[in-house]
């Protein structure tokens, strides 16, 4: 590899991965061999597949933080907990931000289109020597828009296929992990459970190590089995997993389940309801139903045994955790089973009143002033502004997503309303509100207006949608925003959001260079405004219809409402404006 400065810049979004960490010496090997080779004139792709509970994300994770100090290393997952691919735009997003270049354009007018978010981070990446980590990939189309076209950029991708539809214009290097050999796999279990105990049975060990097929995954579960039994054997782990039977991770999750205490096995159920499988002491208590020291032990008790993984603290500083993608599908299998609904419905609705609370204590803090809600018990409190600050900003993605899937299950749409509404007035308060979150936001503020059969929310949410879309230059997408506002504004009739949507749909109109369909809808909005006896609105609007007519050449319609538009300038007193119309006039007499 060419010599350069390490670039500075953290380790974003990688955890440390479990320890103790055996074999793989070859494959580490070869992943920097092929680090090392002559870039060429795009990024390369290392590909690191294998079967889940391989430990190729382990294994990525180690080598990326071997290649710390060369690159600047950045990581994210593209595929959520229960399977579902992240869209390439999202994943821009969030790499961007790592960038501290956050990204606030709105999502792309259709779905066809380019998602802009992904050339951005393109962009960025070019001309740095950055390390994207990108882990469960789910295939080369999802990771093609995010690859630039830059040398010296390294991507890292785990993923259970090879991705070789990306050789066409990258270089593809797959690195295939097998299960690891005896002497590994023991290596791992005697580090994992005690020297003593697998040194005096080493055949007993060679067995399990071949009934986990030599994946860390099941090993590393099935270590675990024998330390939750201290007097069992350990050619009897290997009795009990071939007895399960079925896909060999699958039937070590389900024995290391069996052993974990009936609370704590409980709340790992209950965190499959979190957004994205992800949650702090306070959000699980909530799921849980209990206090929250009780859920941060309990939270630390499974990331020990490896049932969850323990990510970076918040910018508050509290610990995180979140259900692997590779378990997730068996626990929610287990909550549907154990779980009644109405239970599961109630820890939904707690864990949504539980961040209604700290969003409005969040508020409180950060306006001095404002009544403050009834204080939550001193684990959960949010103590100063900093702390609320560094919450928000820190959980606005556990956040959002939370009020996402509550709207769209749609059986607590109060609770997911009171969500939405809260993050609306507070997180402002902790620095500008990005457009894209906005947006977000006021799509769910529209769901459940229209749910409820409650027009006017809906009209003003739309509203809002329109004029981001409008501010991001997205016109065409503007203008059906407004459309669907009026339409929402007619029954009961709402003169004032009828006339504020015609004149959204006449600016787009206006902005796309259609000047007939400008005037049209500039004059029907104002119509409405002579019905609303608003002068100034209707001076405006007339002067839109004057532009859209001298658009057209037909400038004596045009001089006519100009000419009204400075009569009523003139008695409102507005002289900047009288002034502006009264220039216009002279350059249209002109015949400019």
């Amino acid at each position: 590899m060419d010599a350069r400065p390490a670039p500075e810049g953290p380790v974003a979004g990688l955890p440390s991965g479990p320890e103790p960490f055996a074999g793989r010496a070859a494959e580490l090997a070869a992943l920097r061999a092929e680090a090392r080779r002559s870039p060429g004139d795009s990024c390369r792709v290392l590909v690191v597949t294998g079967r889940p509970g391989a430990g190729r994300t382990v294994l990525a994770r180690r080598f990326a933080r071997s290649l710390a100090g060369e690159y600047q290393v950045l990581a994210d997952r593209l595929t959520g907990p229960d399977g579902t691919a992240e869209a390439p735009g999202a994943v821009a997003r969030r790499l961007l931000a790592a960038l501290d270049l956050p990204c606030d354009t709105l999502p792309p007018a259709a779905p066809e289109e380019a998602d802009p978010a992904c050339a951005r981070l393109r962009e960025a990446l070019t001309g740095r020597a950055t390390l994207l980590l990108l882990d469960d990939v789910a295939d080369a189309a999802q990771l093609r828009p995010l690859l630039p076209d830059e040398p010296r950029c390294l991507v890292v991708a785990a993923t259970t296929g090879p991705l070789t539809a990306l050789a066409d214009r990258f270089r593809v290097d797959p690195v295939i992990l097998r299960g690891l050999d005896e002497a590994a796999a023991v290596e791992l279990l005697t580090a994992l459970v005690g020297g003593t105990r697998i040194s005096c049975d080493p055949v007993g060990a060679a067995a399990l190590a071949e009934a986990c097929a030599g994946r860390p995954a099941p090993l590393r579960l099935m270590a675990h089995w024998l330390r939750a039994h201290p007097k069992a054997a350990v050619p009897a782990a290997a009795a009990a997993l071939r007895e399960a039977g079925g896909e060999v991770l699958s039937a070590a999750f389900a024995l290391r389940y069996r052993a974990l205490p009936v609370a704590q096995a409980r709340l790992l159920r209950m965190l499959t309801l979190a957004p994205a499988g992800r949650a702090d002491p306070r959000t699980a208590s909530a799921l849980a139903g209990c206090p929250a020291p009780e859920a941060a032990a309990g939270l630390r008790a499974l990331a020990e045994g490896e049932l969850i993984e323990e990510h970076a603290p918040g910018l508050d500083g509290t610990p995180r955790y979140q259900v692997p993608g590779r378990f997730y599908g068996e626990l929610v299998a287990l909550r549907d089973r154990l779980d009644r609904p109405g239970e599961v419905q109630l820890a939904r609705a707690r864990l949504l009143e539980r961040l209604v609370r700290l969003v409005d204590s969040a508020r409180a803090l950060l306006e001095p002033g404002r009544s403050a809600p009834d204080p939550l018990p001193g684990p959960l409190r949010l103590r100063t502004a900093g702390h609320a600050r560094g919450w928000l900003l820190g959980e606005r993605e556990l956040l959002l997503s939370a009020g996402e899937q509550a709207v769209a299950q749609g059986d607590l749409d109060g609770s997911a309303a009171r969500l939405v509404g809260a993050l609306l007035r507070t997180l402002p308060s902790a620095g500008p509100l990005r457009p894209a979150d906005a947006y977000r936001l006021h799509r769910l503020v529209l769901t459940c207006a229209e749910r409820q059969g409650a027009p006017r929310r809906a009209a003003a949410a739309l509203l809002n949608l329109a004029e981001l879309r409008a501010a991001a230059g997205q016109w065409r997408a503007a203008a059906e925003h407004y459309r669907a506002a009026h339409v929402h504004s007619r029954a009961p009739l709402d003169e004032a959001v009828a006339a504020r949507a015609l004149e959204g749909v006449a600016e787009c109109h206006r902005a796309l260079g259609d000047a007939v369909r400008a005037a049209d809808s500039y004059g029907r909005a104002l119509a409405l405004r002579r019905g609303l006896d608003e002068p100034a609105a209707q001076a405006r609007l007339l002067a839109r219809i004057g532009e859209a007519h001298a658009a057209q050449r037909r400038f004596a319609e045009a001089e006519r409402e100009y000419r009204a538009a400075l009569a009523l300038l003139r008695r409102l007193g507005d002289e900047r404006g009288t002034a502006a119309v009264a220039a216009t006039l002279e350059r249209l007499a002109a015949g400019g």
